[in-house]
């Protein structure tokens, strides 16, 4: 199936092991990004997943290109030009003390992209579903207009649209968000999100502390009624985390379709290698499920248990397969040498 992301990928510099920015004299380097992650897992699984964005016609501009080259990612339509490539600076966290991101991403070239450097309706035709965050709006005022018109032309050409909420405090306000987000809830059918980015991007009062982990499913159920009333939403969709500290986790996810809430089984994760990218990984797996599986039970089991999976390997990019996250799936938590 033709899967189309669109929004911003990084130059991700991350500190060695767990070591502190203030401490470190070399840094890690890999690619990565909201949507640039979803594509590579759905790429993964075995979609032609195309990643659309802007980049520099530099050798750091290239090095992005070929990193989703490298994992089946199409990049077709990746535009290039502008003057840099975003930067982000991640230092891992351990115990108590939480991981940090630093952003360096002002002026990229997807940020000062115009609609005249993607042709959307050509990018959707044919196209099964297209998936975009709220990372993606909050970057610039023109990827805000990048994203209508390409949600526009995905409704124009029948496609299926999903967002990840994901509101990032660094990017912009909450008032910033609202103003911008809800009017692009027209065009959403599948929409992910927790409880603080209801709160953040949508105005939805929460009703548990998720920056202290207070994450039981009850908590979820009257805002995803009101959010699904209030923007005609196919699918609302969260993942639930439990922090218990940086290196552990527990994970499990929610969905609700207008008539049955879902829950997913809980993982218990520890050690977290990487969690970044968890909830990409998550969206990603989301997509395959509802597009492949005969349940939305199934399709739910599938993307939480694609995520939990993300959060044993460094870097953004969730490098399992299909049959990888159907193992876990069914119950092989084992960790056992496959010979």
């Amino acid at each position: 199936m033709k899967i189309i992301t669109m929004g911003e990928i990084m130059l991700r510099l991350s500190t060695p092991g767990n070591s502190r920015i203030t401490q470190s004299n070399e840094f890690d380097v890999v690619y990565g990004g909201g949507e640039a992650n979803v594509a590579v897992s759905l790429a993964n699984y075995g979609h032609d997943a195309y990643f659309v964005t802007k980049l520099p016609q530099h050798e750091v501009g290239q090095a992005a290109v070929n990193a989703l080259r490298q994992v089946g990612v199409h990049t077709d339509y990746i535009t290039r030009g502008g003057e840099r490539v975003g930067i982000y600076f991640l230092e891992t966290g351990a115990s108590m003390r939480a991981s940090k991101v630093i952003y360096d991403r002002s002026h990229s070239a997807i940020a000062e992209a115009s609609e005249d450097d993607f042709d959307f309706d050509a990018i959707m035709k044919d196209a099964d579903w297209f998936h975009w965050s709220g990372i993606t709006p909050a970057i610039s005022d023109t990827a805000a207009k990048l994203v209508e018109k390409a949600c526009i032309a995905a409704k124009k050409n029948n496609v299926t649209v999903s967002v990840d909420l994901n509101f990032r405090k660094k990017l912009w306000s909450k008032e910033k968000a609202q103003s911008i987000m809800k009017p692009l809830m027209a065009y959403v059918d599948v929409c992910i999100g927790n409880e603080e980015d209801a709160e953040l991007c949508l105005g939805f009062k929460p009703t548990a502390n998720v920056e202290k982990g207070e994450t039981g499913a009850e908590g979820y159920y009257e805002i995803f009624k009101e959010m699904k009333e209030t923007f005609n939403f196919k699918i609302v969709t969260s993942t639930l985390r439990e922090s218990y500290s940086a290196n552990h986790n527990g994970w499990k996810a929610l969905l609700y379709d207008g008539e049955k809430f879902y829950q997913s089984k809980r993982y218990d994760i520890e050690p977290i290698i990487d969690r970044v990218g968890g909830g990409d990984s998550f969206s990603g797996g989301m997509i395959h499920g509802l597009l492949t599986k005969e349940s939305k039970q199934e399709a739910l089991e599938f993307a939480v248990a694609a995520s939990a999976l993300k959060h044993t390997i460094p870097g953004d990019f969730n490098l399992v397969s299909e049959a990888e996250v159907e193992a876990l799936c069914q119950g092989d938590t084992t960790g056992r040498v496959q010979r």
